[in-house]
């Protein structure tokens, strides 16, 4: 392996920090690399061309007074694969949060779960106000860049999706609405249109946007909530996009006080907002679902005089019942996915008789969904999930659903390694919806190693067909991408 050490950033961290998300599968790095030659054991295959991209949340300062995963720094992975062979990078998004901080040498800004007015710095971000932009959550990639995006709404951070060169925030982020972006814009790989949608903490409408082709903005709409709502997730078929205000949703009494709280309200309907793409509120057609809060949805279909929803319905949102795990760091267990009990679902709605059915799709509680993106916003039929740690927001496998027959393939990883979000690779010229590789960055805390698998999209737990090496461990994050080569 050859390596080349871009730059190394300052913290202030203690170096046994007993964290639970500052440790383990979350020790952040503070290093930039490129590397190449990389070592590896199997063989990439020689069909495999594009970049696999991931977002992690990486911690860099000592908190004002309490750290949660979810603020760490966005810092982008990205392995480009070609010709059998592959190259990799790392960079820290240099959001104008990270770069303050840096210059301070300390955190300037409260995190989600303190009160706001912990912050000293004079200013902020995100849909609540007085938050650091950490543009740590997602990443896409749209017209050949990719896009680091927050939950709580900011910028688009722009990064060229091979050598993660920092190219600035995207102009129509806060730009056109001053409400910033949620974290799952969506991108239609037909059309080459990008979907967003954002919320702010006291306005009840949604705001809902598509980006042409061109990077121009073409629709801005505000859709009617029956409240201010924070959903996570989207998603669209050719001619609708699928928008919802959950059942969960900021505790009013709190929010007045300045906290910040969800609360599950397990007698309010979960309702989904349906509007043509470059629809109006007028044209809105809305659809009521069994109370939940849906994380993140798979994939959307039409079918007949149908609109078909896959995603996760979380039987626990509320995560009741919950006994901390670390009395430390108290409050963390709610992350896990076996505390929220998220499973597999299926929404279809009838835009004849406005009437929603429902049903579970798996017993299997798992979540993180990702598909083979030439299928996104048409008929699909493989969903591969991340199985997650008991009591702990990281991931111990992956799970291959195939959802018209219910079959379910599993690869389980070994006990002390992490693996990441995946993301499907078409092979080229693939034949077939799992023709192709599954692609996922693994942390062995063990063996103090990081590797980026490629797993067989056909049959994952064979197991990896190459084990390629990292210069360092990376930390726990959240989410991928897949970029094919153009």
């Amino acid at each position: 392996m050859k390596v080349q050490k871009v730059a190394t950033y300052a913290s202030d961290l203690p170096e046994k920090d007993d964290h639970p998300y500052r440790s383990g599968a979350w020790r952040p790095q503070h290093t930039e690399y490129d590397a190449w030659d990389l070592d590896v054991i199997g063989e990439i295959p020689d069909d495999l061309t594009g970049t696999y991209l991931r977002n992690t949340e990486t911690a860099v300062f000592q908190p004002i007074k309490r750290y949660h995963p979810f603020e760490g720094d966005a810092m982008i992975h990205s392995i480009t694969f070609g010709g059998g062979e592959a190259r990799y990078a790392n960079r820290f998004v240099k959001t104008d949060g990270f770069l303050a901080e840096q210059r301070a040498g300390r955190s300037l800004w409260a995190g989600i779960s303190e009160h706001p007015s912990n912050a000293t710095a004079e200013y902020g971000w995100g849909a609540r106000g007085m938050l650091k932009d950490a543009a740590s959550t997602d990443v896409i990639v749209h017209r050949g860049e990719a896009l680091a995006s927050y939950y709580q709404c900011g910028e688009l951070y722009r990064l060229d999706p091979v050598t993660l060169e920092d190219r600035g925030v995207s102009k129509w982020g806060c730009e056109y609405s001053g409400r910033g972006v949620a974290a799952h814009p969506k991108v239609d790989p037909r059309t080459g249109e990008l979907m967003f949608f954002n919320y702010t903490r006291d306005d009840p409408n949604l705001g809902y946007g598509v980006i042409g082709a061109d990077g121009e903005l073409t629709n801005y709409v505000e859709v009617p909530f029956p409240g201010p709502r924070q959903p996570h997730d989207m998603a669209f078929t050719d001619n609708w996009t699928i928008l919802n205000a959950p059942s969960l949703y900021w505790n009013e009494e709190a929010r007045q006080a300045g906290y910040f709280v969800n609360t599950f309200h397990e007698d309010e309907r979960l309702r989904f907002a349906l509007i043509p793409r470059h629809g109006s509120a007028e044209d809105v057609r809305w659809f009521e679902a069994d109370p939940t809060f849906i994380l993140h949805m798979t994939n959307a279909y039409e079918d007949g005089d149908e609109v078909v929803l896959d995603g996760f319905f979380e039987h626990n949102p509320g995560v009741w019942g919950s006994r901390p795990s670390n009395r430390l760091y108290p409050g963390f267990d709610a992350l896990a996915l076996d505390a929220m009990d998220a499973r597999a679902h299926r929404w279809r709605f009838n835009l004849v008789t406005g009437r929603t059915t429902e049903a579970p799709m798996s017993e299997r509680i798992s979540e993180f969904p990702m598909i083979n993106g030439e299928h996104a916003g048409v008929r699909h039929r493989y969903s591969y999930n991340a199985l997650g740690v008991p009591g702990m927001f990281a991931f111990n496998g992956l799970l291959k659903h195939d959802l018209d027959t219910g079959e379910e393939e599993v690869l389980e990883a070994p006990d002390g390694v992490f693996l990441s979000e995946t993301a499907m690779a078409p092979r080229d010229d693939s034949a077939s919806e799992d023709d192709g590789y599954l692609l996922t960055f693994v942390s062995d805390v063990p063996n103090d190693r990081s590797e980026c698998w490629v797993l067989d999209a056909g049959c994952p737990s064979d197991g990896p067909i190459a084990r390629i090496s990292l210069p360092e461990r990376i930390s726990s994050g959240t989410h991928s991408t897949w970029s094919p080569a153009t």
